[in-house]
């Protein structure tokens, strides 16, 4: 697994907008938080603009996004926000210079289709966490943008988590994957899903339908992806929705149902995903994962 330069100051980043349309006012709010950390910020030519519900045409938000990845000074690409559009870009970019000069690939949610390809197609590591769209209002800060500037530093981090009675106890010490679990679901079968053997998995997901959580745990039970999982990681599972014939579990109940006769350890509430407390993670990375009676500890 290939990990970029960590960042130090001085350095640049770029900030594009790869899916949904972003308001003006986030991203020039996150060039001052960004420059205050001692970098200096890139923005997309159509980072600001706005078609339909994206932020420019499929065409426009892949030639800001190879823009930056063809240049060789910016160390870190941040997406302004998730929403819908990644998979629409993915098929425009040319990668083949990547690996001659990697560099960080920031965001999550609709992201996760990014963090999937540069895992599964260039073991390349990236960072999930908040992005400009959910920063606080610059000079403010919080722990989502801390833990963000920690990973995109090379600082060390290590997340307590309180006990939840769902957890099952367990060590392990493995690669780091996953992100949104609808994304994860919708690239089944194709070129850029993971490879999950061996693996730690973090999910997350905002505003599904409960049956429809349970329809994506039971394609990764019967996918097999389950059986040789090293950790599961669950973060937010946000504004579920229910039936007016309810489905009788919640959402941490489903995935507990689905993942109750295998042996990996197993972490819920981790604070991460579509909620205020949105902690970083380094995507490709090994972590070790530690969950007992008095709950789970992560370090990445």
């Amino acid at each position: 697994m290939i990990l970029p330069t960590f960042l130090k100051v001085g350095d640049k980043i770029g900030i594009v907008s790869l899916a949904g349309r972003a308001e003006s006012k986030h991203i020039d709010n996150a060039e001052k938080i960004f420059n205050s950390w001692g970098l200096n910020v890139e923005v997309g030519e159509f980072a600001k603009s706005s078609h339909f519900q994206f932020a420019g045409t499929d065409e426009q938000r892949a030639a800001d996004f190879q823009k930056m990845l063809d240049d060789n000074s910016i160390k870190a690409i941040i997406s302004s926000r998730g929403g819908y559009g990644s998979v629409r870009v993915l098929e425009k970019l040319d990668w083949s210079n990547f690996n001659n000069n990697p560099k960080w690939i920031v965001g999550f949610s609709d992201i996760t289709i990014f963090h999937s390809f540069l895992n599964k197609n260039l073991r390349t590591a990236s960072i999930h966490s908040t992005m400009p769209v959910n920063f606080p209002e610059y000079p403010e800060t919080n722990s989502n943008i801390e833990t963000l500037k920690s990973c995109l530093f090379g600082i060390k981090n290590e997340y307590k988590i309180p006990l939840n009675k769902l957890n099952r106890i367990g060590n392990s010490k493995a690669e780091l994957v996953g992100g949104n679990l609808s994304v994860l679901y919708s690239i089944r079968g194709t070129n850029i899903d993971l490879n999950y053997k061996n693996k730690v998995l973090f999910i997350e997901d905002l505003s599904e339908y409960l049956y429809h959580l349970d329809r994506m745990m039971m394609n990764f039970k019967l996918g097999g992806i389950f059986e040789n999982l090293k950790g599961l990681i669950i973060g937010s599972m946000s504004d579920m929705q229910d039936n007016k014939s309810p489905f009788g579990k919640n959402a941490y109940e489903i995935i507990f149902d689905a993942v109750k006769n295998y042996n990996f350890p197993v972490c819920f509430d981790f604070p991460a995903g579509h909620t205020s407390q949105n902690n970083a993670l380094i995507l490709g990375k090994k972590i070790t994962l530690a969950i007992n009676n008095g709950g789970c500890s992560v370090k990445i």
